[in-house]
């Protein structure tokens, strides 16, 4: 699958900036890729580039349209057809990370054949994968883990990736989602595998490799999600990880969506992710915590982490505000 840049990303109508966590990854870390961005009536989210019409973004030469909202249950709005039949019909490619198939809306892929475009479904599997066999392999991995959904796990696996090439070491990001798959060029949407083979596709994606190389896999879901905790059990086995990174948002109240599901502390999810863990690597140990605190100002947000420091014994930082330095440097240690 080869995704054409530069983007246009498609907002929608997002209804606050998190909805909007796909397009935002690409703009952070791809940004010379974005060239603007589409919001329809009702968009709460902002990724901080222009905003243009289909026109527009055709004009500027715009390739591929990113549908970049990641909503509960990857659904797709009515609403949208007719921008993205729109926008092939101006010549853009459309790439989606939703579970609704766009292979699957009539007028989009006739349009698409008519005028010669490609509908990329980054979040439907292209091969199948053999079940995991929790063999031990070579090489090292990371692999974040979280206290809930949509905490910075992608965030936080691309930032200590960035620190172990900026120290001359061998790492690979492995993205597991649709939003660091348009980042990173390849991986596996591992919430669209069947669950039999989730841990299967982990060994897959983070095989066997050099004794020092460093795999630093993408996260997804928590254990204390109800939604998406089979999910997460399945990805923490096959990466038979060596060291995990906790991550949490600061002063998120209840699960995203379930306000009937309180957050679970910081020491209780380190805990539990370390015990399933074990079942594929028994020396597995966490390295740190990372923490968003953008709810927080600069002082809250270092007093919560020095709290958090302080409760689990680990290196606690905000990736965004600290860098993650202190972070690489306790995963490196023995």
């Amino acid at each position: 699958m080869e995704i054409r840049n530069p983007y246009l990303l498609f907002l929608g109508d997002a209804p606050d900036q998190l909805a909007a966590k796909t397009a935002n990854g690409v703009r952070v870390w791809r940004p010379d890729w974005c060239i603007g961005q589409r919001r329809l009536p009702g968009c709460n989210a902002d990724c901080a580039v222009p905003d243009l019409t289909i026109e527009e973004a055709a004009a500027a030469g715009a390739r591929t349209m990113i549908l970049g909202v990641a909503n509960r249950g990857g659904f797709m709005p009515d609403s949208w057809i007719a921008e993205m039949v729109q926008a092939v019909s101006l010549g853009m490619d459309i790439a989606s990370g939703l579970h609704t198939r766009i292979t699957a809306i009539p007028e989009l892929v006739e349009a698409a054949k008519a005028h010669g475009r490609s509908l990329h479904e980054v979040r439907q599997p292209t091969r199948e994968f053999s079940v995991a066999n929790g063999t031990r392999r070579s090489g090292k991995r990371l692999l974040t883990v979280g206290t809930d959904v949509s905490v910075g796990k992608m965030f936080t696996t691309l930032a200590i990736e960035r620190e172990l090439h900026a120290r001359g070491l061998a790492a690979s990001f492995r993205a597991t989602g649709q939003t660091g798959i348009f980042i990173a060029g390849s991986g596996v949407s591992i919430d669209a595998v069947i669950a039999d083979f989730i841990s299967g596709a982990v060994e897959w994606l983070a095989p066997e490799n050099e004794p020092e190389h460093w795999d630093v896999i993408e996260g997804q879901g928590s254990l204390f999600n109800v939604s998406y905790a089979g999910v997460t059990l399945g990805l923490i086995h096959g990466a038979q990880p060596d060291v995990l990174v906790m991550c949490h948002e600061a002063g998120r109240p209840h699960m995203r969506g379930m306000p009937h599901f309180p957050v679970i502390d910081i020491p209780t999810c380190v805990a539990a992710c370390l015990e399933a863990a074990r079942l594929t690597n028994p020396a597995v140990r966490c390295a740190g915590v990372s923490i968003n605190t953008s709810r927080l100002d600069e002082a809250e947000g270092r007093a919560f982490c020095a709290r958090i420091a302080g409760e689990t014994g680990l290196v606690t930082v905000d990736p965004m505000r600290d860098g993650v330095a202190p972070l690489v440097d306790a995963v490196l240690r023995d």
